[in-house]
């Protein structure tokens, strides 16, 4: 039977995601719309954006954090056309955007470049990563719902840089930030910001090997953090290098205080964690569907991905699948019981569900008999057609 109780929130996208809890567009009132971010008001509102952030994640205060543009992509993008070449690098791929990393190390023709590859649901052999190599991963990976499970692997005394693509962890799950060197995201994912701005921050081993290491391509002026042979502070001192959007960067305020507002990282991570465990839960009870994540040590606790493993739909060919589970989104959609939950285009057919600390748990709880509703209502129909 169709269920009667929806969620107050259907937003389970996983980017751009749920705002946080109450959001209005009265949140931006103070937005600082007309005004120039070189103003003295303007960068001290950037400013506040990175200190809070570098507050909350508990970012060692030797670190550089700053607002880059393009999101994260254009953050991590940053990171690879400045710091690769230097020493040969491992690439980790083991989703789609993973793989848009590799190639863009492609794209550079690096000449000692290494790609360590697993299928969805799975990690690469992280025990193969060479500590004397730069190495480029992303902690969670945002279309399979398979994050690394700790830093354990990465060596302390390595020489490499590890340049880690965080936006679908950051703000949900603990970061090692001694094992790391380069960490990136966006505003658009675990706090539901606005899109298009990005963080990069960078360890005092990846401001020395920007000063002391100069690529061989050319490199974009959006893309240059150094200026004869020295950092450009002002990025990381909310100088930004282009224009961001003073509405963004209110929007980036209103969350990071509703984050300190909730427990800050230990409250986020707990929000997350309980979103998820109401998911498992259903999980665990029900037949036609698991995890798409082989192991629960790699399971994410933000975007996990869900396949449909009842035999009737592993018999179907890929284009049967896939029509099943957009058919169930669609479905869902159009009973405004959840938005934007098909699996990503290049993952496996099946549901994608985020689950970080801005989506509510009784919304999660909500949404489990919607999703048996509309596998029924799919497979029913796709058996009397």
């Amino acid at each position: 039977m169709k269920p009667t109780r929806r969620p107050a929130n259907p937003c389970f996208s996983s980017g751009p995601c749920a705002k946080r809890p109450g959001w209005s567009p009265a949140a931006l009132d103070e937005a600082l719309a007309g005004r120039s971010h070189r103003s003295a008001p303007g960068k001290a509102r950037i400013v506040e954006v990175i200190e809070r952030s570098r507050a909350i994640l508990g970012m060692p205060a030797d670190w550089r954090l700053g607002v880059v543009a393009a999101s994260d992509t254009g953050a991590i993008e940053i990171a690879m056309w400045s710091l690769l070449g230097a020493r040969g690098v491992d690439m980790l791929a083991w989703e789609n955007f993973g793989e848009g990393w590799v190639t863009d190390a492609e794209q550079l023709r690096l000449p000692d470049m290494r790609v360590m590859r697993a299928p969805y649901g799975q990690l690469p052999d992280l025990a193969a990563v060479d500590p004397d190599r730069d190495v480029v991963f992303a902690w969670n990976g945002t279309t399979s719902g398979v994050k690394v499970p700790n830093g354990d692997w990465i060596a302390a005394d390595r020489q490499g840089l590890t340049i880690c693509d965080a936006t679908s962890a950051v703000f949900a799950m603990r970061l090692p930030w001694d094992k790391l060197d380069v960490v990136t995201w966006s505003w658009q994912k675990a706090l539901g910001g606005e899109a298009a701005h990005g963080m990069l921050a960078l360890s005092p081993r990846a401001v020395e090997r920007l000063e002391s290491y100069v690529p061989p391509w050319p490199l974009p002026k959006i893309f240059r953090l150094t200026a004869k042979g020295k950092l450009t502070e002002g990025v990381f001192r909310g100088e930004t290098i282009n224009t961001p959007s003073m509405l963004c960067v209110e929007d980036a305020l209103d969350s990071l205080k509703w984050a300190e507002a909730v427990g800050g990282l230990d409250g986020l991570v707990a929000r997350s964690e309980r979103n998820l465990a109401a998911l498992a839960r259903w999980v665990e009870d029900t037949p036609w569907v698991r995890f798409l994540a082989e192991a629960p040590a790699i399971l994410s606790a933000t975007s996990p991905g869900l396949k449909i493993v009842d035999p009737w739909f592993s018999a179907l060919p890929h284009e049967g699948r896939f029509r099943t589970a957009r058919g169930m989104a669609a479905l869902l959609e159009a009973e405004g019981a959840a938005y934007d939950i098909a699996s990503h285009i290049a993952s496996p057919p099946g549901l994608r569900i985020w689950t970080g600390a801005t989506v509510e748990t009784a919304d999660v709880e909500a949404l489990t008999p919607w999703l048996d509703w509309a596998w029924e209502e799919q497979r029913g129909a796709a058996k009397a057609a």
